[in-house]
């Protein structure tokens, strides 16, 4: 195997500079931990930003994977298959919708969307009714309509022009949302909580808000889950807090448990406007990634995953809040499930490399917000010695 240096310095030779890496090279996991090539061992709180929810290399998944392999590993989406067939029913049976669409990242998935609600507004609503409203410090991708769904400055500059059709309104303010529709709009699409724009958790009532705008103005809901789905909250999907139902959702980054996979849903009425040619995707629904899709649904809707996560949750919280006390540079901790943040005062990219150092991989969006979306299986024991160093981080600055 070669060295941590080696690996670093091949890639830094030949992979474009589109990463700010971390300089570590990780080359195992198991459960919670990973690896380096030197072999030291960190604690991993980042967990490929809301990937691995059951973890590295679970056994379930990785069973499913190689018994896939041995069998069949792609096809073409001309065929059916059973793979997808069962994890659609799995997604389906388990949530609002009646269809579901392959694909294999959340940009794809979201780009999928974006298509099903303007084909849905041009059959139903009209041609001219085909502009989105999306939230203020939201993340949807990195493609060009992602990107241009995407309410951040940084991520759009140096490649305008954007396309048409996406206007943004401040994120938990129905008031100013509302005043922000026009004759034009056929949807809305936000996320249930903001991950990358810094863990931002809307008011209780929010969503049931947006819902009841959407209704009054026969426009479509659509929400981005690709990072809040798969039990990140507690629950398999974050819009159950809000006893509502979108029109359409989005998934990825944990539904395969690291294997690339994108889902889009919809209710049967709003996927009846895609026809054969209107999209697809090549590797969409590829058979090994739907049966690590499967194994990761299974294990986390029978096997106690989501209490866990609410336990866990809970218990994370309470101590980040200690944290605060102690710590006057943190100015609000907030979070649910295992998705939490502590916002600084001061920027927070020393405070993650002392962590990396003492063995703790976190990592901080916004420049001021320390982000903590460790897998949905860590424990009391876990979640201590994260803190503690946490906390020995803290007190050097």
């Amino acid at each position: 195997m070669m060295t941590q240096n080696e690996i670093m310095a091949l890639a830094d030779e030949h992979i474009m500079n589109t990463y700010r890496r971390v300089p570590i090279a990780l080359v195992k996991g198991k459960g919670v931990w990973v690896y380096d090539a030197n072999g030291k061992e960190y604690l991993d709180f980042v967990a490929g930003i809301a990937v691995c929810n059951l973890g590295h290399s679970h056994p379930k998944v990785v069973a499913a994977i190689q018994k896939q392999a041995e069998n069949l590993t792609h096809v073409s989406n001309i065929y059916y298959t059973q793979p997808q067939a069962e994890v659609a029913a799995l997604l389906v049976g388990h949530s609002f919708a009646q269809k579901a669409f392959f694909c294999n990242s959340g940009a794809e998935a979201n780009e999928a969307a974006i298509k099903l609600a303007r084909k849905y507004a041009h059959e139903n609503m009209g041609p001219d009714k085909f502009e989105l409203i999306t939230m203020k410090d939201s993340f949807h991708g990195r493609t060009m309509a992602t990107i241009t769904a995407t309410g951040q400055e940084k991520f759009q500059f140096g490649f305008t022009p954007l396309l048409d059709g996406f206007i943004y309104a401040p994120f938990n303010d129905a008031e100013a949302l509302e005043a922000s529709i026009t004759k034009k709009t056929c949807g809305i699409m936000l996320e249930p909580i903001q991950g990358e724009g810094g863990v931002i958790i809307p008011d209780v009532s929010y969503l049931a808000k947006v819902r009841d705008i959407c209704n009054r103005h026969k426009i479509l809901m659509i929400l981005d889950e690709v990072q809040t789905g798969i039990g990140r909250t507690g629950k398999l999907f974050a819009y159950e807090y809000s006893d509502i139902q979108p029109d359409i959702m989005t998934l990825a980054k944990a539904l395969g448990n690291g294997f690339p996979v994108g889902a889009m849903l919809a209710t049967g009425e709003v996927a009846r406007a895609f026809e054969p040619g209107n999209h697809a995707s090549t590797f969409g629904g590829n058979l090994l990634a739907m049966a690590a899709a499967e194994a990761t649904l299974k294990t986390i809707i029978d096997e106690g995953v989501l209490e866990n996560c609410r336990k866990m949750g809970d218990y994370f919280l309470s101590r980040l809040q200690a944290m605060m006390a102690k710590h006057k540079i943190i100015s609000e901790v907030r979070g649910r499930g295992l998705m939490l943040a502590c916002a600084l005062s001061v920027e927070g990219a020393d405070i993650v490399k002392a962590c990396q150092e003492k063995g703790l991989l976190i990592n901080c969006t916004g420049g001021k917000t320390l982000r903590f979306v460790p897998p949905l299986i860590v424990t009391t024991k876990d979640i201590d010695e994260a803190v503690a160093i946490l906390d020995s981080a803290l007190e050097a600055k």
